[in-house]
């Protein structure tokens, strides 16, 4: 891969894009069996690991509302929150081994299943939410998606999780030097445990649902996630610092099991697939929305809120570039260069 410099990507001026759902070309729709059986009575099994008040929760319960509303109430959703099914792994091989119908994991855990998800993982990759949308929604996001039959995979799109931050109980973070010695729980992602032992923290991976365990007994200093989830998850309970790093954006991808899928009829799948994505609009919006709201309600929590200058994230972006291009061979050079020149062209 060029080398490329973090510093100007990061500062790049951003272009504001729409969000690009695409209805037609989805995996999942070109890639079923599509059968022409009509609409059979299902019960559809689909769980998530976040809370049901967490915008992922609300958008899940959009999709279950809509798809038993165009179905005329044959395809019932139930749906299991808060990890009940485990994992994001879990789940998602729940899903290749048939048992799990849906479920809508970070694509960040799943790199371990599909390395290309990977790219998504690079630090300060995007400035802004809509620089996310036109990435994942145009044609690198479909060319991944493509993909994921070869692994027992059906993806109908892309949800949002977010800009990620990093709450801990020793110190404010504002400069790199911060980061030293910190037990950062992570998840079990190569590029986010690089990237921050680069930085000079402890990163150790844990499964999301040991988190507040882990953090209330003292077994790690901090965590790192969106706002949203460090609201719903009551974080900042057992947390004295929260600060806004916006190292990383996670997107949420909207998985169903292949197994499962090639059972479904052609208008089967076509509910599940306009569901998927009527509900992720609504999901992407309200997930900006409680981003603003939940970064209001923390403040009045007491948990202390620091901002990062630019200068100091532009430094954290220098340190951790190595990282990037040891991991651009790992991907594919050509998919991540495609990646940032499609980049240069939303910011133009």
């Amino acid at each position: 891969m060029k080398k490329r410099n973090v510093l100007r990507k990061m500062m790049a001026g951003c272009m504001a894009m729409g969000l690009l759902f695409l209805t037609a070309c989805s995996s999942g729709t070109t890639q079923g069996s599509g059968t022409d059986k009509g609409i059979q009575q299902r019960v559809i099994k689909a769980g998530i690991g976040l809370n049901e008040d967490h915008p992922e929760g609300q958008g899940l319960l959009k999709f279950k509302e809509i798809v038993e509303q165009k179905s005329g109430g044959k395809l019932k959703v139930q749906t299991y929150f808060s990890a009940t099914l485990g994992d994001d792994l879990k789940m998602t091989e729940a899903l290749q081994a048939g048992t799990q119908e849906i479920t809508i994991p970070s694509t960040s855990p799943l790199v371990g299943i599909m390395k290309e998800f990977g790219i998504f993982d690079f630090p300060f990759l995007f400035n802004t939410s809509e620089e996310a949308d036109a990435i994942l929604d145009g044609p690198i996001g479909q060319k991944l998606l493509e993909k994921l039959p070869e692994y027992g995979l059906i993806g109908l799109g892309y949800w949002e999780n977010g800009f990620r931050h990093v709450t801990n109980s020793k110190r404010a973070i504002e400069t790199a030097d911060d980061f030293k010695g910190l037990k950062l729980r992570t998840m079990q992602n190569e590029v986010h445990i690089d990237a921050f032992k680069e930085l000079g923290a402890n990163p150790t991976p844990m499964p999301f649902s040991e988190v507040f365990t882990a953090l209330e007994s003292h077994t790690i200093d901090g965590q790192e996630n969106p706002l949203a989830t460090i609201k719903s998850n009551k974080f900042y309970e057992v947390q004295k610092h929260l600060s806004l790093t916006k190292h990383v954006y996670t997107p949420f991808v909207f998985l169903v099991s292949k197994k499962f899928w090639d059972t479904l009829s052609s208008e089967e799948q076509k509910i599940l697939q306009e569901a998927a994505i009527e509900a992720g609009k609504y999901q992407r919006q309200l997930s900006r929305e409680e981003d603003q709201k939940a970064l209001d309600e923390l403040k009045k929590t007491g948990v202390k809120i620091n901002e990062i200058s630019d200068q100091e994230r532009q430094k954290m972006a220098e340190i951790i570039q190595p990282v990037v291009e040891t991991y651009a061979k790992k991907f594919g050079d050509d998919l991540v260069n495609e990646l940032y020149n499609e980049l240069d062209k939303i910011r133009q």
